[in-house]
């Protein structure tokens, strides 16, 4: 017998856990996701070394690559600093 007809087997005969399994399955999958954006979106995180070696060089002060920041506009900011 596999997993999935064990899981549905107990599903079937406990119909209370459906919801437990819908919540963590949500949570897993909205974890990975956001993993998956940090991975991808992140100046921090250098894929490729050899054509872009340092990306957080090349972000703009408009670029917003954090999640959700609070009293924050993006479009008003300026550069401080020296090019490189």
């Amino acid at each position: 017998m596999s997993m999935f007809a064990v899981v549905r087997k107990q599903l079937k005969s406990h119909p209370a856990l459906i919801p437990l399994f819908v919540f963590i399955g949500g949570g897993a999958t909205m974890s990975m996701m956001y993993l998956a954006r940090l991975g991808l979106r992140n100046p921090d995180v250098c894929w490729d070394r050899k054509n872009n070696p340092e990306p957080w060089n090349k972000m703009a002060p408009t670029d917003q690559y954090k999640f959700y920041t609070v009293n924050m506009d993006y479009s008003k900011l300026k550069k401080q600093g020296p090019d490189f």
